[in-house]
Protein backbone atom coordinates (compact mmCIF):
# COMPACT_ATOMS: atom_id res chain seq x y z
CA UNK A 1 0.00 0.00 0.00
CA UNK A 2 1.12 3.16 -1.09
CA UNK A 3 1.84 5.66 1.82
CA UNK A 4 1.40 9.25 2.66
CA UNK A 5 5.01 10.14 2.09
CA UNK A 6 5.01 8.34 -1.36
CA UNK A 7 2.26 10.42 -2.80
CA UNK A 8 3.24 13.60 -1.34
CA UNK A 9 6.77 12.94 -2.58
CA UNK A 10 5.43 11.83 -6.15
CA UNK A 11 2.95 15.12 -6.29
CA UNK A 12 6.33 17.66 -5.48
CA UNK A 13 8.01 15.73 -8.23
CA UNK A 14 5.09 15.83 -10.76
CA UNK A 15 4.56 20.11 -9.68
CA UNK A 16 8.14 20.43 -10.62
CA UNK A 17 8.49 18.69 -13.15
CA UNK A 18 5.49 20.82 -14.66
CA UNK A 19 7.33 24.12 -13.94
CA UNK A 20 10.17 22.69 -16.39
CA UNK A 21 9.77 25.07 -19.86
CA UNK A 22 6.35 26.55 -18.13
CA UNK A 23 4.28 28.90 -19.30
CA UNK A 24 4.25 27.33 -22.79
CA UNK A 25 5.42 30.02 -25.44
CA UNK A 26 2.55 29.20 -27.67
CA UNK A 27 -0.87 27.40 -27.10
CA UNK A 28 -2.12 24.46 -28.04
CA UNK A 29 -4.83 26.33 -30.43
CA UNK A 30 -2.12 28.49 -32.17
CA UNK A 31 0.25 25.71 -32.87
CA UNK A 32 -2.61 23.86 -34.42
CA UNK A 33 -4.05 26.86 -36.33
CA UNK A 34 -0.05 26.51 -37.66
CA UNK A 35 0.04 23.37 -38.58
CA UNK A 36 -2.76 23.95 -41.17
CA UNK A 37 -0.42 26.95 -42.97
CA UNK A 38 2.30 26.68 -45.81
CA UNK A 39 5.73 28.34 -44.77
CA UNK A 40 4.19 32.05 -45.50
CA UNK A 41 1.47 31.06 -43.34
CA UNK A 42 3.50 30.32 -40.45
CA UNK A 43 5.04 33.39 -40.99
CA UNK A 44 1.60 35.06 -40.96
CA UNK A 45 0.25 33.76 -37.77
CA UNK A 46 3.67 34.19 -35.84
CA UNK A 47 4.16 37.69 -36.41
CA UNK A 48 0.52 38.29 -35.38
CA UNK A 49 0.67 35.91 -32.03
CA UNK A 50 4.14 37.61 -31.27
CA UNK A 51 2.87 40.77 -31.95
CA UNK A 52 5.53 42.47 -34.38
CA UNK A 53 3.89 45.21 -36.01
CA UNK A 54 7.25 46.94 -37.60
CA UNK A 55 8.74 44.02 -39.46
CA UNK A 56 9.53 46.09 -42.49
CA UNK A 57 11.48 49.01 -40.48
CA UNK A 58 12.45 46.93 -37.14
CA UNK A 59 15.94 44.29 -37.76
CA UNK A 60 15.31 43.07 -34.58
CA UNK A 61 11.32 41.49 -34.82
CA UNK A 62 12.71 40.59 -37.93
CA UNK A 63 15.44 38.62 -37.37
CA UNK A 64 13.55 37.06 -34.10
CA UNK A 65 10.20 36.46 -36.46
CA UNK A 66 12.95 34.30 -38.66
CA UNK A 67 14.53 32.28 -35.59
CA UNK A 68 10.94 31.11 -34.28
CA UNK A 69 9.85 30.58 -37.75
CA UNK A 70 12.62 28.05 -38.75
CA UNK A 71 12.50 26.59 -35.62
CA UNK A 72 8.46 25.98 -36.45
CA UNK A 73 9.41 24.64 -39.46
CA UNK A 74 12.18 22.20 -38.46
CA UNK A 75 10.08 20.80 -35.93
CA UNK A 76 7.59 20.53 -38.52
CA UNK A 77 9.73 18.01 -40.18
CA UNK A 78 10.59 16.21 -37.24
CA UNK A 79 6.97 14.95 -36.49
CA UNK A 80 6.55 16.21 -33.32
CA UNK A 81 3.31 15.92 -31.57
CA UNK A 82 1.61 19.33 -30.26
CA UNK A 83 3.14 18.73 -26.80
CA UNK A 84 6.18 18.23 -28.32
CA UNK A 85 6.02 21.20 -30.47
CA UNK A 86 4.71 23.55 -27.06
CA UNK A 87 7.79 22.51 -25.19
CA UNK A 88 10.29 22.93 -28.70
CA UNK A 89 8.66 26.26 -29.08
CA UNK A 90 9.23 26.88 -25.37
CA UNK A 91 12.90 26.20 -25.40
CA UNK A 92 13.59 28.32 -27.58
CA UNK A 93 11.74 31.10 -26.47
CA UNK A 94 13.83 30.75 -23.13
CA UNK A 95 16.83 30.44 -24.20
CA UNK A 96 16.15 33.81 -25.69
CA UNK A 97 15.17 35.33 -22.66
CA UNK A 98 17.99 34.08 -20.87
CA UNK A 99 20.17 35.84 -23.11
CA UNK A 100 18.39 39.08 -23.11
CA UNK A 101 17.07 39.58 -20.04
CA UNK A 102 19.97 37.73 -17.57
CA UNK A 103 22.72 38.27 -20.06
CA UNK A 104 23.23 34.30 -20.09
CA UNK A 105 26.75 33.70 -21.66
CA UNK A 106 26.91 30.44 -23.89
CA UNK A 107 28.62 28.40 -21.85
CA UNK A 108 25.61 28.78 -19.12
CA UNK A 109 23.20 28.10 -22.15
CA UNK A 110 24.93 25.47 -22.84
CA UNK A 111 24.35 23.78 -19.08
CA UNK A 112 20.93 25.08 -19.30
CA UNK A 113 19.92 23.11 -22.14
CA UNK A 114 21.60 19.86 -20.49
CA UNK A 115 19.61 20.54 -17.76
CA UNK A 116 16.30 20.82 -19.35
CA UNK A 117 16.95 17.81 -21.35
CA UNK A 118 17.77 15.61 -18.34
CA UNK A 119 14.45 17.02 -17.25
CA UNK A 120 11.63 16.36 -20.17
CA UNK A 121 13.89 13.88 -22.37
CA UNK A 122 14.72 10.32 -21.64
CA UNK A 123 17.20 10.54 -18.46
CA UNK A 124 13.28 10.46 -16.52
CA UNK A 125 12.33 7.07 -18.49
CA UNK A 126 13.13 4.64 -14.87
CA UNK A 127 10.92 7.03 -12.73
CA UNK A 128 7.38 8.21 -14.96
CA UNK A 129 7.39 7.41 -18.30
CA UNK A 130 4.37 10.30 -18.83
CA UNK A 131 7.14 13.02 -17.76
CA UNK A 132 9.34 11.46 -21.39
CA UNK A 133 8.37 14.62 -23.54
CA UNK A 134 11.27 13.20 -25.76
CA UNK A 135 13.18 10.50 -26.83
CA UNK A 136 17.10 9.85 -26.91
CA UNK A 137 17.08 10.72 -30.84
CA UNK A 138 14.50 13.49 -30.68
CA UNK A 139 16.78 14.98 -27.89
CA UNK A 140 20.10 14.60 -29.38
CA UNK A 141 18.24 16.19 -32.77
CA UNK A 142 17.31 19.49 -30.72
CA UNK A 143 20.86 19.86 -29.64
CA UNK A 144 22.19 19.60 -32.72
CA UNK A 145 19.88 21.92 -34.17
CA UNK A 146 20.59 24.43 -31.22
CA UNK A 147 24.24 24.00 -32.55
CA UNK A 148 23.75 25.07 -35.72
CA UNK A 149 21.14 27.78 -35.10
CA UNK A 150 21.35 30.00 -31.54
CA UNK A 151 24.93 28.62 -30.41
CA UNK A 152 26.51 29.11 -33.70
CA UNK A 153 25.34 32.90 -34.13
CA UNK A 154 25.50 33.45 -30.06
CA UNK A 155 28.03 36.63 -30.40
CA UNK A 156 25.72 38.08 -33.04
CA UNK A 157 22.49 37.63 -30.71
CA UNK A 158 24.32 39.35 -27.97
CA UNK A 159 24.88 41.79 -30.76
CA UNK A 160 21.75 42.26 -31.60
CA UNK A 161 20.17 42.70 -27.69
CA UNK A 162 23.16 44.53 -26.53
CA UNK A 163 24.22 46.76 -29.02
CA UNK A 164 22.70 50.73 -29.70
CA UNK A 165 22.23 50.57 -33.52
CA UNK A 166 21.59 54.00 -35.71
CA UNK A 167 18.18 54.41 -36.24
CA UNK A 168 18.19 55.36 -40.58
CA UNK A 169 15.30 57.44 -41.79
CA UNK A 170 14.77 55.73 -44.75
CA UNK A 171 12.73 58.30 -47.42
CA UNK A 172 12.28 58.35 -51.49
CA UNK A 173 11.33 61.86 -53.25
CA UNK A 174 9.23 61.90 -56.46
CA UNK A 175 8.96 64.59 -58.68
CA UNK A 176 5.53 64.73 -60.29
CA UNK A 177 5.00 67.29 -63.56
CA UNK A 178 1.97 69.03 -63.54
CA UNK A 179 0.38 70.68 -66.21
CA UNK A 180 0.46 74.49 -66.24
CA UNK A 181 -2.33 76.40 -64.59
CA UNK A 182 -4.86 77.81 -66.42
CA UNK A 183 -6.48 80.76 -64.26
CA UNK A 184 -9.69 78.55 -63.75
CA UNK A 185 -10.81 77.92 -60.47
CA UNK A 186 -9.42 74.45 -59.73
CA UNK A 187 -6.12 72.92 -60.90
CA UNK A 188 -5.35 70.97 -64.29
CA UNK A 189 -5.52 67.72 -63.77
CA UNK A 190 -2.18 65.77 -63.97
CA UNK A 191 -0.88 64.45 -67.30
CA UNK A 192 -1.01 61.03 -66.30
CA UNK A 193 -4.48 61.05 -64.93
CA UNK A 194 -6.46 61.95 -68.28
CA UNK A 195 -5.69 60.20 -72.00
CA UNK A 196 -3.35 61.65 -74.75
CA UNK A 197 -5.96 62.35 -77.00
CA UNK A 198 -7.42 64.46 -74.46
CA UNK A 199 -4.52 66.18 -73.51
CA UNK A 200 -3.42 66.84 -76.60
CA UNK A 201 -6.55 68.34 -78.26
CA UNK A 202 -7.36 70.62 -75.36
CA UNK A 203 -4.76 71.02 -73.48
CA UNK A 204 -1.51 71.38 -75.44
CA UNK A 205 -2.09 71.02 -79.28
CA UNK A 206 0.43 69.42 -80.90
CA UNK A 207 3.12 72.22 -83.03
CA UNK A 208 1.73 72.79 -87.01
CA UNK A 209 3.94 70.40 -88.78
CA UNK A 210 6.23 72.08 -91.55
CA UNK A 211 4.33 70.31 -94.37
CA UNK A 212 1.40 72.12 -93.24
CA UNK A 213 2.39 75.52 -93.11
CA UNK A 214 3.28 75.00 -96.46
CA UNK A 215 0.23 74.02 -97.66
CA UNK A 216 -1.61 77.09 -95.78
CA UNK A 217 0.68 79.58 -97.81
CA UNK A 218 0.00 78.09 -101.07
CA UNK A 219 -3.82 78.13 -100.58
CA UNK A 220 -3.26 82.28 -99.62
CA UNK A 221 -3.79 84.58 -102.56
CA UNK A 222 -0.72 86.75 -103.53
CA UNK A 223 -2.88 89.52 -102.11
CA UNK A 224 -2.37 88.19 -98.44
CA UNK A 225 1.13 86.85 -98.81
CA UNK A 226 2.45 90.49 -99.54
CA UNK A 227 3.72 91.57 -96.17
CA UNK A 228 2.41 94.64 -94.79
CA UNK A 229 5.04 97.76 -94.06
CA UNK A 230 5.82 97.25 -90.57
CA UNK A 231 5.89 100.85 -88.58
CA UNK A 232 10.05 101.27 -88.26
CA UNK A 233 9.98 100.91 -91.74
CA UNK A 234 7.69 104.37 -92.17
CA UNK A 235 9.17 107.82 -92.66
CA UNK A 236 9.16 109.82 -89.12
CA UNK A 237 8.94 113.16 -90.80
CA UNK A 238 5.88 112.12 -92.95
CA UNK A 239 3.55 115.62 -92.75
CA UNK A 240 6.00 118.04 -91.66
CA UNK A 241 7.36 121.01 -93.98
CA UNK A 242 10.94 122.10 -94.33
CA UNK A 243 9.82 125.71 -92.72
CA UNK A 244 8.62 123.43 -89.76
CA UNK A 245 11.54 121.14 -89.30
CA UNK A 246 14.13 125.02 -89.85
CA UNK A 247 11.89 126.40 -86.72
CA UNK A 248 12.28 123.65 -84.54
CA UNK A 249 16.17 122.64 -85.18
CA UNK A 250 16.05 126.83 -84.84
CA UNK A 251 14.38 126.24 -81.20
CA UNK A 252 16.93 123.97 -80.12
CA UNK A 253 19.61 125.15 -80.96
CA UNK A 254 19.00 128.61 -79.38
CA UNK A 255 17.85 126.25 -76.35
CA UNK A 256 21.56 124.64 -76.12
CA UNK A 257 23.18 127.94 -76.82
CA UNK A 258 21.33 129.81 -74.39
CA UNK A 259 22.02 126.99 -71.56
CA UNK A 260 25.86 126.70 -72.38
CA UNK A 261 26.33 130.54 -71.99
CA UNK A 262 24.95 130.68 -69.01
CA UNK A 263 26.96 128.04 -67.37
CA UNK A 264 29.77 129.92 -68.81
CA UNK A 265 28.61 132.86 -67.23
CA UNK A 266 28.42 131.31 -63.86
CA UNK A 267 31.96 129.26 -63.80
CA UNK A 268 33.15 133.26 -64.97
CA UNK A 269 31.68 135.26 -62.12
CA UNK A 270 32.87 132.20 -59.47
CA UNK A 271 36.73 132.28 -60.65
CA UNK A 272 35.91 136.76 -60.31
CA UNK A 273 35.19 136.37 -57.08
CA UNK A 274 38.10 134.14 -56.36
CA UNK A 275 40.82 136.55 -57.71
CA UNK A 276 39.38 139.63 -55.64
CA UNK A 277 38.97 137.61 -52.31
CA UNK A 278 42.78 136.58 -53.08
CA UNK A 279 43.81 140.35 -54.24
CA UNK A 280 42.26 141.69 -50.81
CA UNK A 281 43.85 138.78 -48.48
CA UNK A 282 47.58 140.38 -50.54
CA UNK A 283 46.61 143.93 -49.60
CA UNK A 284 45.91 143.18 -45.98
CA UNK A 285 49.11 141.34 -45.64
Amino acid sequence: METLYNIEQRDAEFQEHEKILSPDFLSVAQIIEMLAEDVDGVQRKLAMFLNFKNLKTCLQEDILLDYYVSGFLWARGMDFSVTQYSKFMTLLDMLLHNLRTLHVSLEDSLKWVGEVMAEIGPSHLQKNEKWNVFDIKQANAIIDYLKISLFQHYKLYEFLFYSAREEIVLGTEQIIEVVKPSGGLFPNPLEEGISFDIYSTFIEPPPILHTEIKRLDQEQGPMESQPEASPSDTDALVGFTIEDVKSVLAQVTDDILISIQTEINEKLQIQEEAFNARIEKLKKA
